[in-house]
């Protein structure tokens, strides 16, 4: 939901753009982000349009495999910086060094990460900081929702 945040009429998406570009080495419009819930947590997947754009494939890479480590940790200050500390699902993320199984894989064109968790607080937790995702990158993020 785009509303307006930043200064001059800057909207939601607009403001996180700007925001992501200080936290994320890649392009936010060279890339496409993709959040898929699953019953046990879910898959978060950046890859870039164009796959022969090889300096875009590493820097999602680079990042993805950085955040995967930050997250196992419990560190969400990344995504704080972008979407604002009071991002749905944060503090939870945040308390959940741990119990959180997160492991980083390369796919063709970009990287993914994989959250799973049998504890289904921690589960709404993710899901509900996907859905805040997707809302803020606007047409750069979609979401899925899969079974198994």
């Amino acid at each position: 939901m785009a509303s307006a945040c930043g200064g001059d009429g800057e909207s939601r998406q607009e403001e996180v753009a700007r925001k992501g570009a200080e936290v994320m080495p890649f392009e936010l419009d060279r890339t496409t982000h993709t959040f898929e819930s699953r019953p046990w947590g879910g898959i978060q997947t950046v890859v870039a349009d164009d796959p022969a754009e090889e300096e875009q494939v590493a820097l999602v890479r680079s990042h993805l495999r950085a955040e995967a480590e930050a997250f196992a940790r419990g560190d969400v200050s990344d995504p704080a910086a972008i979407h604002g500390a009071s991002m749905p699902g944060l503090d939870e993320l945040r308390a959940a060094a741990g119990r959180i199984e997160i492991a980083y894989l390369d796919v063709p064109a970009g990287g993914r990460i994989t959250y799973r968790t049998g504890d289904a607080a921690l589960v709404g937790a993710l899901h509900a900081w996907f859905a805040a995702q997707v809302s803020d990158h606007g047409q750069h993020a979609s979401a899925m929702t899969g079974s198994g």
